[in-house]
């Protein structure tokens, strides 16, 4: 599918979650509006005292929070990758298993909400990312 000996094919993956962190901002953005439409105090959103948000509202806001936390190993693998020039089929197959795996993640998550099920997508992305950083970390050892 993409040719692993241009190294540009490493940003690829990045535009995708790039794109799902703006499609979990709308989906906040929706549940929030939803719940201020349904009677959520909108003063709550000053300091987030006072009546908890719906549970379906603070799951978005919680999904939007996690694509800052792991990804961002991600997104520095790939940079570093690039920046390298340590970009493989080995290092395309790690970051588009991490892609896989966050949206299957993502995909719960937005939806029916099952942490055992969205846990087992966690874990499997974890798994990639750590490999990812494995694999640029013996590209930077070879380049030593």
């Amino acid at each position: 599918m993409f040719d692993h000996t241009n190294p540009v094919t490493i940003l690829v993956p990045m535009l995708v979650i790039v794109a799902l962190t703006f499609v979990a901002f709308i989906k906040m953005a929706t549940a929030r509006g939803a719940a201020v439409k349904a009677g959520q105090d909108p003063s709550f959103y000053r300091a987030h005292l006072g009546t908890p948000e719906p549970e379906g509202a603070t799951a978005a806001v919680r999904h939007w929070d996690n694509l800052f936390e792991l990804p961002t190993l991600f997104y520095a693998g790939c940079i570093t990758a690039f920046v390298l020039g340590a970009v493989s089929g080995w290092t395309l197959a790690f970051a588009w298993g991490w892609v896989v795996a966050r949206l299957l993640q993502s995909a719960v998550h937005m939806t029916y909400n099952n942490p055992s099920h969205r846990g087992g997508g966690f874990i499997l992305g974890v798994l990639f990312v750590m490999a990812l950083w494995v694999n640029i970390g013996l590209s930077i050892c070879a380049k030593l």
